[in-house]
């Protein structure tokens, strides 16, 4: 039997900040090409991934998705035990990446090579792994999937591994995410002496009066398995030091977490003619450049998402909650290739000092992960 838990220390003391690749990926490799598993290194300016497939190509195929790569781990000094030790101790593992997500590319793994040793399905196992999540992700799963694409590889449905319950093993799963959307905006006006306002146009009145507007009514009431759209305004800037000098230029940030009612582009689109109607009025000239990190997506409630469902509540006792809840995630990557849903650890101590995983949570894990691949495969 692959030890899960020790593999998730083993794999802790791989230093693998975003986007080093620290010898996780090595670690892993070796482990998957002696159970058999065909290896690929799909590496993209720089940045590490590995695809690992046991079985037929083009075979029915079961993947997992997940990242070894983690976010720095701050100030050394604050850790209790050094954050690439690894330290095992009182039932828990410690340091960087125990939570997010070592552990569950450990417990994936650890079942997939378990599962394919002692009942080798007809079928494929694929996994995806990446050491480009925590960062910009242009050259992690994004990569993987359009190697995957070029080379006619194909999961029929994937788990990704993240962190997905709040409190309690087993309590919550991801059917979807909303998507994420940043706008840069600039306000330009004409500088003036502030006694004389009449002979320049203030940036800073345009713009609030912009931001007022989109934040003065929500964008929509929510759908039936997402919450309402939020937007926020996260920077409002004019870099001036004078107070009687009416600046030239302003800049606001914003944030909206959307859901399915919305896309990118309608966004876009609505806060653009806002920001046209205010600069008809002011005479101020509003900009916008869009960012778009990923739409929402939804995977419906069918036989896949009832069969992980399933067998998370036969190992956990819990029937966990079908949510599409917090940030976003690589799925939204995923889902454009095959259906996919997120079930992982309990997420308390992500991206915290001392990071640790109770070492009981990540054996739970590999067994729920086995599960699913025997009643997949069954």
């Amino acid at each position: 039997m692959t030890d899960a838990a020790d593999l998730t220390a083993r794999l802790i003391r791989c230093p693998s900040v975003t986007p080093e690749e620290g010898g996780a990926l090595v670690l892993l490799g070796d482990m998957l090409a002696a159970a058999g598993f065909e290896l690929h290194r799909v590496d993209r300016n720089g940045t590490p991934n590995l695809f690992a497939r046991w079985g037929a190509k083009g075979a029915r195929s079961f993947g997992f998705n997940g990242h070894t790569d983690v976010v720095p781990p701050g100030d050394l000094g604050s850790w209790t035990h050094p954050p690439f030790s690894g330290h095992v101790e009182g039932g828990l593992i410690w340091g960087r990446g125990a939570t997010d997500m070592k552990s569950g590319v450990a417990a994936f793994a650890a079942a997939a090579i378990d599962f394919v040793t002692e009942t080798p399905p007809d079928g494929a196992v694929i996994l995806a792994i990446t050491g480009d999540e925590e960062g910009l992700g242009r050259d992690g799963t994004l990569a993987l999937l359009d190697w995957m694409e070029a080379e006619g590889e194909r999961m029929d449905v994937c788990i990704v591994g993240e962190p997905s319950n709040p409190e309690l093993m087993g309590e919550m799963m991801k059917i979807g995410r909303r998507g994420s959307i940043t706008f840069r905006i600039v306000a330009k006006g004409v500088q003036g002496h502030a006694a004389y306002p009449h002979r320049a146009k203030n940036p800073l009145h345009a713009l609030t009066r912009y931001l007022a507007a989109l934040i003065a009514a929500p964008l929509d009431e929510g759908t039936a398995h997402f919450d309402p759209s939020g937007l926020q305004i996260t920077s409002i800037d004019c870099g001036n030091p004078a107070s009687n000098v009416i600046p030239e230029r302003a800049t606001a940030v914003v944030n909206i977490r959307f859901n399915d009612l919305h896309d990118g582009d309608s966004l876009t689109r609505d806060l653009t003619a806002r920001a046209e109607a205010v600069s008809a009025e002011t005479g101020v000239g509003i900009t916008l450049t869009p960012e778009l990190s990923g739409d929402a997506f939804l995977t419906q409630p069918g036989p896949f998402v009832d069969l992980v469902r399933d067998v998370v509540a036969a190992e956990t006792g819990i029937v966990p909650v079908l949510s599409t809840s917090g940030g976003t995630s690589d799925a939204r990557f995923v889902k454009n290739h095959c259906p996919v849903v997120e079930f992982g650890l309990v997420g308390h101590f992500m991206h915290q000092v001392d990071e640790r995983v109770p070492v009981e949570q990540v054996h739970q894990l590999k067994r729920i992960y086995r599960r699913i691949l025997e009643r997949y495969f069954a």
